[in-house]
């Protein structure tokens, strides 16, 4: 057996694990802590006659180096040494060491809460910070604290926080073994390449190969589209330098990902995302090329929208791969990016934590039963929005209730390896007795799509085969295909002829044959003897995604111009695939979506843009009366006014609401409401309410007030103000909806009636009696008395009314004469008094003599009094 670095550690590490529970082992890429450590604790006996869990990040790894074990062992894979990963497991009944995924993990948790049979659990690079890596980690170490002490946990990576996680652990030992690792000669760009990055990866193949390359050559490429576009800009000198050009990404069947890394008599060029970044050494790999990009999953968390986006690698990432190159001899890495790129990126990758959808994990936890995820024990707890926003799903779902316990749907959405949604799509369709086609629709959505896109690669031709399609799902659509597909029993020239991926239908197969398995035996009957509904299989779409609901802006007869632009029930809009065979419905789920974020200059080169657009790849038809049935609580009934400006009137409008989302829309007439009211009462007040009444007949009234305050200070009077009149208009749009009957209403004295009612009974006595709105003369009945704020209070009429009268009108109960404005016949006043007898006697005479001149007709008595 060849040493590897790690060996000489291994004693103590046994030594440790007899002492202490937990353990924490840092070693450097090489190390051979994969394959060495968990062998020798099943050897040692720390495991006892229980079993020892590897976890590791990718199912590449898991399997690769449970085969490197066995081998090592002299055994065939699935004796002692076995591996499990999602929808398959080589292991059997003799099997202890047992390589598994971390979300194959967290369900045995489920289905085996106490892991009775197991003794050790061993998770590996920990450092890439899976979230079902934190999830096992937090759920192993309450496993252990509440009833399973004996248990033990071993943490390894390369490169990881270890006081901190040793913390956690109950400050745990940490132990470091070095790496074996060879020279790596590093070589940057010295200026960035703004060449497409196939062309990019081709021209430094090219350069590697005519300067002697001796072994395999690994690349680095951030996913499985840019992997085909490399490997066809790669294909001439492969063929010129006699070498294999081989694919090596997570949606690839397990034998091409085998063939990717076994030896070969030819030299490789492996084409690879970062599945390759850190699992069991690839023999002879001497070089790698390193496009610093990777393809990254996370959530937009305002919208519960997933988002796969490119982003450049970490240096810690970086450093990993350049590794690759070192592991069995000296090599050299070609970075497609410059020093100072590498020097401005950050130290490590975020966890998985802080930026992905939490809901399977939240589901996992609440099954768990625990029901309080704010306060569960996590090594480093996600963010407190996401948490809530994976909860709020989980209610909608209906897998829990508002206590935060596992509802019967929840129990048996938990029953599926699947995302939340997939597994409520499937328990719906269970339900409705079409389980079977709901086990095709779930594999279609978690899996690679179908279609060959390399078949397909000209964008146009793709578009117009989606434009000349129509049907009422693009999953239906898909459902059939692969109907086809197992008519002609999975023949790949045959599904190529068709125009499909024979890898990809033949993954989607085998996640449906594993799903159908975990239904009740009445729903497990055969796919194509089904005759499955396709109404209650949309209905099961509709319930898996009840927040992807959306509603089309507008329809055409014509599906070539049938508008694409959506609106959402989680708000916004979004665009449909042109691709897409939803052509004629008005209402669809939005399954697959992309946010899609792009920036660039525009065509003058100076101006920046900045675009945001929301593509939906895979829509499912719906009618809008599934929602009642299904989504009774989310359907609201709203009334909102409106006010239209030009007829200067409110129009209620009365609206059913999903979500975000009007499915339906009437006018009406009522008046007596109170958002009509406001409504017009926000029109009302900007235009001002001197636009409705006689603003001198308001200020007339409010100056009485003033009147009254001071002249009868011990009544109390209010002092009312702008904003009181503002009130009392707002009180006058009661029961009317436009500004002509407002207007009526003031006319009828409403509004002062209504300032009026802020008095007192006995105040409005007191106005009443002692600010009288008129008074008698003479010549006249009733005079108005004007009250101005800061002026007595005064009246007008001709000089001819007041003959007669020795006195004017007093006001206030006889304490205060009123001011007289005593006009000529022109209107204009000759004189302005209190004291009329005075004005008979000194200044009449003169008035006299200048009216009867100027107005011989008038009669213009030498004694007034006598008149």
């Amino acid at each position: 057996m060849q040493h590897l670095p790690i060996d000489s550690l291994l004693p103590e590490i046994i030594t440790s694990l007899c002492h202490f529970p937990n353990l924490v082992l840092e070693a450097a890429p090489g190390a051979g802590k994969t394959t060495r450590v968990p062998p020798a604790l099943l050897e040692a006996g720390i495991a006892g006659d229980g079993e020892v869990l590897v976890l590791e990040p990718r199912r590449l790894a898991a399997r690769l180096a449970a085969r490197y074990v066995a081998a090592e062992r002299g055994e065939r894979l699935g004796e002692t040494v076995g591996y499990q990963v999602r929808f398959e497991e080589v292991a059997g009944p003799r099997t202890r060491l047992r390589f598994l995924t971390e979300g194959v993990l967290a369900r045995r948790l489920l289905s085996d809460p106490q892991l009775e049979d197991v003794n050790v659990v061993v998770l590996d690079e920990f450092h890439e910070r899976h979230l079902q890596t934190d999830l096992a980690l937090a759920l192993l170490r309450r496993l252990q604290l509440q009833t399973r002490p004996e248990l033990r946990i071993v943490v390894m990576s390369a490169t990881l926080v270890a006081a901190e996680l040793a913390r956690f652990l109950g400050a745990c030992p940490v132990l470091r073994a070095e790496g074996r690792r060879f020279e790596v000669e590093i070589e940057h760009l010295t200026r960035p390449d703004n060449r497409p990055l196939a062309a990019q990866v081709a021209s430094a193949v090219r350069r590697l190969v005519s300067e002697g390359l001796e072994g395999d050559l690994l690349v680095f490429l951030p996913g499985a589209a840019e992997i085909r576009r490399a490997q066809e800009a790669c294909a001439a000198i492969a063929s010129e330098a006699d070498l294999l050009v081989l694919p090596l990404h997570g949606e690839l069947p397990a034998a091409e990902q085998d063939r990717a890394v076994r030896p070969a008599r030819q030299r490789k060029i492996i084409l690879s995302t970062n599945v390759a970044e850190t699992s069991v050494t690839i023999d002879g790999v001497v070089a790698v090329i390193d496009s610093g990009l990777v393809r990254i999953a996370s959530y937009w968390p305002w919208s519960g929208l997933p988002a796969l986006k490119v982003a450049r690698i970490s240096q810690a990432s970086a450093t990993q791969r350049a590794g690759r190159a070192g592991r069995t001899r000296p090599g050299r890495c070609l970075r497609l990016y410059t020093a100072a790129d590498f020097a401005a990126r950050p130290a490590h990758e975020a966890p998985e934590i802080e930026r992905l959808d939490l809901a399977e994990a939240a589901l996992a936890l609440h099954a768990a039963g625990i029901t309080d995820l704010a306060s569960f024990d996590w090594f480093e707890a996600p963010p407190a929005p996401a948490l809530a926003a994976a909860e709020k799903l989980l209610r909608r779902l209906g897998a829990i209730d508002e206590r935060g316990e596992l509802t019967a749907i929840g129990k048996r959405m938990s029953n599926f390896p699947l995302h939340p949604r997939q597994s409520r799509l499937l328990v719906e369709a269970e339900a409705r007795g079409v389980g079977g086609a709901g086990c095709v629709i779930a594999a279609l959505i978690g899996e690679r799509d179908i279609r060959a896109s390399t078949i397909l690669q000209d964008q146009s031709k793709r578009r117009s085969a989606g434009a000349a399609a129509s049907g009422p799902s693009d999953l239906l659509q898909r459902l059939d295909l692969l109907l086809e597909a197992e008519r002609v029993n999975f023949a790949p020239e045959r599904l190529r002829q068709m125009e499909l991926d024979p890898a990809a239908v033949l993954g989607v197969e085998r996640v449906r044959r594993q799903l159908q398995r975990l239904l009740k035996p009445k729903s497990s009957r055969s796919l194509v003897s089904e005759g499955a509904s396709e109404r209650e299989l949309l209905l099961a779409i509709l319930a898996g995604y009840p927040d992807r609901v959306a509603r089309r802006r507008s329809l055409s007869d014509d599906l070539s111009s049938a508008s694409g632009d959506l609106l959402l029930s989680s708000g916004g809009r979004a665009q449909l695939s042109a691709e897409s065979v939803v052509k004629r419905a008005e209402y669809l789920v939005a399954v697959d979506v992309e946010d899609r974020r792009e920036s660039g200059l525009l065509a003058d080169r100076k101006s920046w843009k900045r675009s945001h657009t929301i593509i939906v790849r895979l829509a499912s038809a719906i009618e809008p009366d599934w929602l009642l049935d299904l989504f009774a609580d989310a359907l609201r009934e709203t009334t909102e006014a409106q006010w239209n400006a030009q007829a200067e009137r409110v129009e209620l409008i009365q609206r059913l609401v999903y979500d975000q989302l009007v499915l339906d829309e009437k006018r009406s007439d009522e008046a007596d409401s109170e958002e009509v009211t406001r409504c017009l009462a926000e029109a009302a007040l900007a235009a001002g309410w001197q636009t409705f009444t006689d603003k001198d007949e308001v200020e007339r009234f409010l100056a009485r007030i003033e009147f009254m305050r001071q002249t009868f200070p011990e009544a109390e009077f209010p002092l009312p103000d702008e904003t009181d009149v503002r009130a009392a208009l707002v009180e006058l749009c009661a029961g009317n909806r436009s500004f002509a009957e407002l207007r009526e209403a003031a006319r009828r004295g409403g509004l002062i009636a209504l300032l009026r009612q802020k008095l007192t009974s006995e105040q409005a006595r007191l106005l009443a009696a002692m600010a009288p709105e008129h008074v008698a003369i003479a010549g006249r009945p009733q005079v108005r008395v004007n009250y101005e704020s800061g002026k007595e209070p005064w009246i007008a009429s001709r000089l001819q009314d007041f003959f007669g009268m020795r006195a004017g009108p007093r006001i206030a109960g006889g304490r205060l004469p009123v001011v007289l404005h005593l006009l000529a016949p022109n209107g204009r006043p000759v004189q302005v008094t209190k004291d009329l007898a005075g004005f008979w006697e000194r200044t009449y005479p003169q008035v006299r003599r200048y009216l009867s001149r100027r107005y011989p007709r008038h009669a213009w008595p030498e004694d007034p009094l006598n008149t």
